[in-house]
């Protein structure tokens, strides 16, 4: 009998430690395997901002300390072939002016002159529109999902939401000029609710805040996008997404030179 005691103690002091091993290090384990890649969230977040393709109807405001003037567009862009195409509808004075780019070739029409303008690399990011965006955001010039490699800071709660707080660090040959940007995304849905600009030198520059987030175009997102320079005050701008569709069919003769002179807005 001792000996059955003898033998089940030591049974169980070697299994015990082993128990112990696998309650306390199996939700590490568990955790690791479900760990969240920060390139998919970056992925999962622009493709439910951008879908395959998209057509919307947007305003765009800027306010400047002495000026504040709204812009009526039409976007249309194909994701995976990398194109887009803007026409401004309103005010008169700039109706008709459009922006085409394919690849890595982007052009502006002026009506009043009827005169295409190739715009180089160089120009990218220049504000468009005299605007708070660059030619770089308006057209997506450069990709956040493969310019950058991305890493999840932590989790933080940002306007009463959970969220992954990310960082996005450029490729060395990444076409940007960012040496870093903050993304705060929604936790359980990705969608984007706050980025961060910064320069080479560490240096906040601008920030993006998206607000008025409700279902539009068959998704919930984000409907109001307002972009503030840090260094100056009094200075912003909002873009509204007034409607929008994504994933239809969109002819490629949209974006052509062609259709980039045509009066027909």
């Amino acid at each position: 009998m001792s000996f059955k005691i003898k033998t089940i103690a030591g049974i169980l002091a070697k299994t015990i430690p082993t128990i112990l091993i696998l309650v306390f290090f199996i939700p590490d384990i568990v955790f690791a395997s479900q760990s969240v890649n920060a390139k998919e969230i970056m992925r999962r977040m622009d493709s439910l901002m951008r879908g395959k393709t998209s057509f919307g109807i947007y305003e765009m405001t800027i306010t400047d300390p002495d000026w504040k003037r709204t812009l009526r567009l039409k976007v249309w862009e194909k994701r995976e072939e990398k194109k887009t195409f803007i026409r401004i509808l309103t005010p008169p004075k700039e109706r008709g002016i459009g922006t085409l780019k394919i690849g890595l070739e982007m052009w502006n029409y002026l009506p009043r002159v009827e005169r295409i303008i190739k715009i180089p690399p160089s120009m990218m990011m220049q504000p468009w529109m005299g605007s708070d965006f660059t030619n770089d955001d308006l057209v997506k010039e450069s990709s956040i999902v493969e310019d950058y490699t991305h890493r999840v800071i932590d989790e933080s709660t940002i306007e009463g939401f959970k969220a992954f707080h990310i960082e996005a660090i450029p490729k060395p040959d990444a076409p940007v000029v960012w040496g870093k940007i903050l993304y705060w995304v929604r936790k359980k849905d990705f969608v984007p609710l706050k980025e961060e600009f910064y320069n080479e030198k560490g240096e906040l520059l601008r920030v993006m805040t998206f607000s008025q987030i409700k279902k539009i175009g068959g998704r919930v997102i984000p409907t109001l996008w307002q972009m503030k320079p840090i260094k100056k005050k009094g200075k912003e701008t909002t873009l509204h997404i007034i409607d929008i569709k994504f994933n239809m069919p969109i002819e490629n003769n949209i974006f052509t030179l062609r259709n980039l002179k045509r009066a027909e807005y």
